[in-house]
């Protein structure tokens, strides 16, 4: 085999249609879009969820409920995750941003009581629930 006998595997290349070249291309004339209408019109395409002048279903549809502006977003944490610190450690939102467990835009962390750990924490503006907290405490740690 020569350099000059490759050739592309056969079906892998595709000949271009080539639209409004004249009657004998088979192609002319209305360049396969055929007889007026929006669609053969130059820019003319329907618009996402038209569904060609019925009542579109994202209309049809009730709405329910609403979206609270105002709601807190938290980064949900448990005690296992905080293995990763050394013990005695002050574990604020930087600290958990500088691992990793903290990613994107949140308005806070909590920490959950999944896990055990004897390592001592000092936790600083961090939300706790009350079956956590006996746990950091019970290890002999605290939390600000």
């Amino acid at each position: 085999m020569q350099l000059h006998d490759l050739t592309p595997a056969p079906g892998s290349r595709k000949k271009r249609k080539r639209v409004g070249r004249g009657p004998g291309s088979g192609m002319g004339k209305t360049s396969t879009r055929g007889h007026k209408g929006l669609k053969a019109r130059s820019g003319g395409n329907v618009r996402p969820g038209f569904e060609g002048g019925q009542m579109p279903i994202y209309r049809r549809l009730p709405k329910r409920g609403f979206t609270n502006i105002f709601k807190s977003n938290y980064a949900v944490l448990n005690i296992v995750d905080l293995d990763r610190f050394d013990d005695g450690a002050t574990i604020d939102m930087d600290a958990l941003r500088e691992v990793g467990l903290v990613k994107g835009k949140v308005d806070g962390a909590k920490l959950l009581s999944n896990g055990n750990t004897k390592k001592k924490f000092a936790l600083k503006n961090i939300l706790v629930s009350k079956t956590a907290k006996v746990k950091i405490e019970s290890a002999g740690g605290s939390i600000e």
